[in-house]
């Protein structure tokens, strides 16, 4: 099979280079993202931008910023626990989480901890809503969250230092520095994050105990530009994190997460004639100890080691008509005290079209197929359409077919694992309707979603836990997105909102899926007039059902947090913040018995320069 894949990845960068003679006509834009097929070939489908200056007043956590910036629902198992998104209604292994156009998704478990993921290492980061397998591979089913590091290619120096110290002894600080000229462009931050999180919890004599927890990142970015035409460039990412895993209301807890992620990122671009040629290598690295008592040496461990090739070729056929072709092959190697020492060699190719039949409609499909030893992938695809009868209207139509395949542990877990496991398989439709006029943008899009062969883990009659192609799931709701921006003078207002309404049933009990709200709303207002800036975020999580029967509810909570922010010099170098949180002392849970923080604060200090 490799062999197979290395001939055919011989002989088309062949032919690129002989189609490449031609005279150029095309050339690199200033600013350079490795995702380029999400701005590409998302047009029929919903994909919320959260740029720069919203992350910088957000929580560092990725839960903490989606969870009051998006429609995803989030449970968490207490503040900075274990995190898992919900997305329309699927579980936490159907979402994808995408680092500049790679899957980081955990080969171990199948999904990413958001409390995991840093999001001021990011300059920008979307949310695609719906089924993007096809582009993106396993896990993307009800969507995908995408975290880009922008390449500025002009001279640039800058330095932004951002220190904070909050409620329950909890410090952090982040420092990045950005150095760029016309020719190379280099990104450097580190983060740091430390807290004895043992918030007490409302309504009773107890507290947040062995909840404490530090954590550790570094990013490094760099780009060169040979000419106008090609470049190389470098992505690299650093995290370790110790995490205390609190308990419950009712259970104490005295166990111990160690875990180290390592990734790296090297695409070399060309671009040249009505071709874009990029080859990315990538090696992911994954790595956790569990301790079931923090005092004592024993602990279980499981490693998975990823490497990716791939080759990625754009032709311009002509303005409004455009071809790509990606071939992509990955080897993972995965080992523990666990997980049972064995190797995954996946190998796919991905065809794309986008053609615009006019100024007023265009059309994009995506074909994708995998081939492993391990499972048996089925045909992906895409097809939608994006009409514009008028300026401000967009109607959007999508359809497709995706899938999440058996993670590590699904297939090797010692004594459990099920080697015989199919893919989850989903077919969907989704219709949008975005209006945009010169303040406003607003969208309202409906889908439905039909999953098979879900995974589900279940005692077997000797009492051991394992996994089993047995679910079907129905899912089907709207999301609505609203944003408003108004001038004044010097007041500049601003005004985002998000709604969900989500079903997501099994099919033979007819129940809603547990952890899945019916309701989720979030509104954010932000003020501000030369050196002064203030923000005020509601959360609404409508109620969810803790038991497949449903017979057991967690109760719907509303939770507000305000800020402001002041610039001490007329050039913003020096910003002092106050953040509260919780204002209204809300109790609540997002995981049955595993309470949240009441009302808390946060002072921040930021220096430019």
């Amino acid at each position: 099979m490799t062999f197979k894949i290395v001939n055919v990845l011989i002989f088309t960068l062949l032919c690129q280079y002989i189609c490449a003679q031609k005279k150029s006509i095309e050339v690199l834009d200033e600013v350079i993202i490795s995702d380029t097929n999400l701005k590409k070939f998302s047009n029929s489908q919903s994909v919320l931008k959260i740029t720069d200056s919203i992350i910088s007043v957000n929580k560092s956590s990725l839960t903490g910023l989606l969870n009051y910036n998006s429609v995803i629902y989030f449970k968490e198992n207490g503040l900075g626990m274990v995190s898992s998104p919900s997305f329309r209604g699927t579980t936490a292994q159907q979402t994808a989480v995408i680092w500049n156009g790679i899957n980081i998704n955990s080969q171990l478990n199948g999904q990413t901890d958001f409390n995991t993921i840093n999001t001021k290492d990011y300059n920008s980061i979307s949310v695609r809503a719906g089924g993007g397998s096809a582009i993106y591979g396993s896990s993307a089913i009800g969507g995908s969250v995408h975290l880009n590091n922008e390449l500025i290619f002009k001279n640039l120096f800058s330095n932004n230092l951002q220190i904070n110290y909050s409620s329950f002894n909890t410090s952090g600080f982040n420092y990045k520095i950005s150095i760029a000229t016309k020719k190379i462009s280099t990104q450097i931050s580190f983060s740091r994050n430390k807290s004895n999180n043992d918030y007490p919890y409302l309504s009773t004599d107890k507290k947040n105990e062995n909840g404490q927890y530090e954590n550790s990142s570094l990013n490094f970015n760099i780009g060169y530009l040979f000419n106008k035409f090609s470049s190389l460039r470098l992505y690299s990412t650093f995290y370790e994190s110790k995490r205390h895993f609190s308990g419950t209301l009712t259970a104490p807890s005295k166990s111990k997460y160690d875990d180290l992620n390592f990734r790296n990122l090297v695409e070399y671009t060309l671009n040249q004639n009505q071709f874009t040629t990029k080859v990315k290598l990538a090696f992911l690295s994954e790595k956790y100890k569990y301790f079931e008592n923090f005092a004592s040496s024993f602990f279980t461990d499981a490693k998975a080691e990823t490497v990716i090739a791939k080759y990625d070729v754009n032709y311009k056929i002509k303005n409004n008509l455009e071809l790509n072709v990606v071939l992509d092959y990955t080897n993972t190697k995965g080992f523990g005290t666990e997980i049972a020492s064995t190797t995954r060699e996946i190998s796919s190719s991905t065809l794309l079209l986008k053609h615009s039949v006019s100024k007023y409609f265009l059309y994009e499909a995506t074909l994708r197929k995998e081939r492993t030893n391990n499972y048996k992938s089925p045909l992906l695809f895409s097809v939608g359409g994006n009409f514009s009868p008028v300026n401000w209207y967009h109607l959007k139509i999508n359809a497709s077919h995706n899938f999440r395949i058996p993670s590590f542990n699904d297939l090797y877990y010692q004594g459990s694992g099920n080697p015989e496991l199919k893919p989850e398989s989903s077919y969907q439709g989704e219709i949008g309707h975005e209006i945009k006029f010169k303040k406003t943008t607003f969208s309202v899009t409906s889908y439905y979603i039909k999953i098979s062969d879900l995974l589900r883990w279940s005692p077997t009659s000797g009492g051991n836990w394992t996994p089993n192609n047995v679910s079907k799931v129905t899912t089907y709701g709207a999301e609505i997105l609203m944003n408003h921006v108004q001038k004044f003078g010097a007041n500049n207002f601003e005004l985002a909102l998000t709604y969900a309404y989500t079903v997501s049933e099994d099919d033979e009990k007819k129940k809603q899926l547990i952890y899945v709200p019916f309701h989720k709303f979030t509104s954010s207002l932000a003020y501000s007039i030369k050196n002064f800036t203030a923000y005020y975020q509601y959360l609404f999580n409508g109620k969810v059902f803790t038991s497949s029967d449903n017979s057991y509810v967690l109760d719907n909570y509303f939770v507000s947090n305000a800020g402001i922010k002041y610039s001490i010099s007329s050039k913003n170098k020096i910003k002092l913040g106050f953040d509260v949180l919780n204002i209204f002392n809300e109790k609540y849970q997002s995981v049955s018995t595993r309470p949240m923080p009441g009302i808390n604060y946060n002072f921040n200090i930021t220096f430019n320069f």
